[in-house]
């Protein structure tokens, strides 16, 4: 079924505020989702709904949290998120961070006992509008094995930096530190297709193309192997560690076929964000116009193909974005049942 963003975004707001979130929080997390489906990232939008719902109903995340700034320098602070959930939590940090940055050339917030918080671009993204380079990073349900090893210890862990152009696109690279997202094994599933034999191992750590071998106790691989365990083991110390959130296989599941584990070491799932002015190590006009040589010089590489340019990026996401703005947004038919559900569980009109 095709549906406008203004059609799912009022949908997903009013499912938000049934489960007791203000009008303001409800607008702010409908938002951060609808960014993930209008950039044709379906794994991380409305599809997630039930999830936030499963979260609020097992009293795992509050609907109506007190963020408290626990530690703070001039350039670095971290953050209570009091259970919240990440759609929330994460602006609220990138805009300290934003503040911070515009006072001492750059800011940084490590968010603690926060939940999942989404598509990573959205929140560097906001680092945009103050021409600054943004950053954003979060740990997640141990769904990964570390290379060499059988048992899930990491998340797929991902990972956004955002780079501010002048006639071009801003660069966008959004990317999880595994193989794949375990949202695109989700698609696979809806969609009853296999999986690249690269994605996924089975619980005796050989690859399979089942795309539910990870509810059967498979693992997740690394991206690229061990440099992917390099930069996902990154992402859960700055994530984990450095907040005091819990990392490796204690982040709590966003999942529903996994439980959390008992004696946790921190709170909650834990992010990281940040913010860079550019004119802190030299003129903004002057970086950006080099980025846009950047990107023409890669754009104009020579390609394989002719038929298939060179992409800078995030290209994909802003052209998506684009087409899904004119044409709407098509949802599997399995999503849309499922929401529907909540429709009815809430007696919202659909």
């Amino acid at each position: 079924m095709n549906f406008t963003k203004q059609q799912l975004h009022a949908f997903t707001k009013n499912v938000f505020i049934k489960c007791s979130m203000n009008e303001c929080d409800a607008e702010l997390a409908a938002t951060v989702l609808l960014s993930a489906d209008m950039r044709g990232i379906d794994s991380h939008g409305v599809a997630r709904l039930s999830g936030y719902v499963r979260l609020f109903e097992n009293n795992r995340a509050n609907a109506n949290p007190s963020f408290k700034i626990i530690h703070e320098t001039p350039s670095t602070a971290t953050l209570d998120a009091d259970k919240g959930l990440g759609l929330i939590s994460a602006p609220f940090a990138m805009n300290i961070a934003i503040e911070k940055a515009k006072n001492v050339g750059t800011g940084w917030v490590a968010i603690k006992n926060s939940n999942h918080f989404g598509v990573a671009a959205y929140h560097a993204m906001q680092a945009l509008q103050h021409n600054m380079i943004g950053i954003a990073m979060t740990n997640a349900s141990p769904l990964v094995a570390p290379t060499f090893s059988k048992e899930r210890m990491l998340g797929t862990n991902p990972i956004c930096f955002v780079f501010p152009a002048e006639k071009h696109q801003p660069i966008v690279v959004d990317m999880a530190t595994s193989a794949a997202s375990n949202g695109k094994l989700e698609i696979a599933q809806r969609a009853e297709k296999n999986i690249p034999t690269s994605w996924l191992q089975d619980e005796n750590g050989i690859d399979s193309t089942d795309a539910e071998e990870l509810k059967k106790g498979g693992a997740l691989l690394p991206l690229g192997g061990y440099k992917g365990y390099g930069l996902s083991s990154i992402v859960d110390l700055l994530s984990g560690v450095l907040s005091g959130a819990n990392y490796g296989p204690w982040v709590p599941p966003f999942v529903s076929f996994l439980n959390p584990l008992n004696n946790l070491p921190g709170e909650g799932i834990g992010h990281f964000v940040g913010a860079m002015r550019i004119d802190a190590f030299r003129p903004s006009s002057e970086f950006k116009k080099n980025i846009d040589n950047w990107i023409d010089a890669f754009k104009n590489a020579n390609p394989i193909d002719e038929k298939q340019k060179v992409l800078i990026p995030g290209e994909l996401e802003f052209l998506e974005t684009e087409r899904r703005m004119k044409e709407g947004i098509v949802l599997n038919e399995k999503v849309v049942a499922d929401l529907k559900i909540l429709a009815d569980k809430f007696e919202i009109e659909f």
